[in-house]
C-alpha cells in the first residue's frame, strides 16, 4: 500500500545549486531524497512545487513523495530532522494521496527580495541580502512595482533559459517596504500565480535601478508593452531572494504540528 507526504520545508539555500536534482552537484532535491530513502528505500523521489535556483531561500517550499511505509506525520518530521543536515528544516508534515504533486495544486506563490542598503558589510546578512552601497529612491521603487499588478504578458522578465511559450501571468501584490526591525534592510514582496526563471530576480534588479536613478519611470510598463528584456535592467543575485509561501488548493490532512 502507499502513503503520500507533504512536506514544507525551510532551508538556507546558499551552500546548494538549486532545488532540482542533479548528478554532480548539491541539491535540495538531492539531499531531500537521500534522507527520505533512508527511512524507506522504496520511497519515490520528492516532487517540489518550485524550483528555486543556486543560492537561492526558502521558507516554505512545498514537497511531496510516496512511501510504503505507514509512518506518521510526527514520525516523519522526528526521522527526516536526524537525516537532514543544518540547512534544510522540516517545517511541517501532511498526509495527502500518493501521486499528489504540489506544483499542480499551488493556487499562489510569494516571494520576498531582500536589498541592505550599506556601505558596510554585516556578517550576519551575507548570502541572505544584497548589498547596495548607498541609498535608493524608495518612493519610485513603489509607484514602479505597481506597474506589475495584474495579467500581463512577463515574456521580458525571463532569462535566455526560459523557452516556454505561454508568459502571460496573474501578479497579484507587489509591494516595496523597508523591513520591519532593520531600517537598513528594504523588502520587495511579489504574490503571483506563477513565475518564470529568474523573474523575481529581474524585477528586483529592474526595480533597483529605477531606485537608483539608472532607468527612467515608467520601465516596468514599457517592457510589459514591448515583451523585450533589454528594456529592463540587470538580474538581481540570487543571495536575497526568499521563497516566501505558496498557497495550495489541497494541503493535506492530520498535519503536524497542527498549530
Amino acid at each position: 500500500m502507499a502513503y503520500g507526504v507533504l512536506l514544507t520545508v525551510a532551508y538556507d539555500g546558499a551552500p546548494f545549486s538549486g532545488f532540482a536534482r542533479q548528478t554532480n552537484a548539491r541539491t535540495i532535491a538531492g539531499e531531500l531524497d537521500g534522507a527520505v530513502r533512508a527511512i524507506d528505500p522504496r520511497a519515490t523521489p520528492v516532487r517540489g512545487a518550485s524550483r528555486t535556483d543556486a543560492r537561492v531561500h526558502a521558507r516554505a517550499q512545498r514537497v511531496a513523495f510516496d512511501t510504503a511505509q505507514s509512518i506518521s506525520p510526527r514520525g516523519w518530521a522526528l526521522a527526516l530532522a536526524q537525516e537532514l543536515p543544518d540547512q534544510i528544516s522540516i517545517v511541517t508534515v501532511a498526509e495527502v494521496e500518493p501521486g499528489y504533486d504540489p506544483r499542480r495544486h499551488a493556487l499562489d506563490k510569494t516571494y520576498r527580495y531582500v536589498i541592505f542598503e550599506s556601505q558596510s558589510r554585516d556578517p550576519f546578512l551575507v548570502h541572505r541580502a544584497w548589498r547596495v552601497g548607498y541609498r535608493l529612491n524608495h518612493e519610485l521603487m513603489r509607484s514602479e512595482a505597481q506597474a506589475l499588478v495584474g495579467e500581463h504578458d512577463f515574456r521580458a522578465f525571463r532569462s535566455s533559459k526560459d523557452v516556454r511559450k505561454h508568459t502571460v501571468r496573474q501578479i497579484q501584490h507587489a509591494a516595496v517596504q523597508v523591513c520591519a526591525g532593520d531600517p537598513r534592510c528594504l523588502d520587495i514582496e511579489i504574490t503571483g500565480n506563477g513565475f518564470m526563471h529568474r523573474m523575481v530576480r529581474i524585477i528586483a534588479g529592474t526595480l533597483v535601478d529605477v531606485g537608483r536613478s539608472r532607468l527612467a519611470p515608467g520601465t516596468v510598463a514599457r517592457a510589459l508593452e514591448s515583451g523585450e528584456r533589454d528594456d529592463l535592467g540587470m538580474t538581481a543575485p540570487p543571495d536575497g531572494l526568499f521563497l516566501e509561501q505558496i498557497v495550495l488548493s489541497d494541503a493535506g490532512w492530520n498535519p503536524w504540528p497542527n498549530g
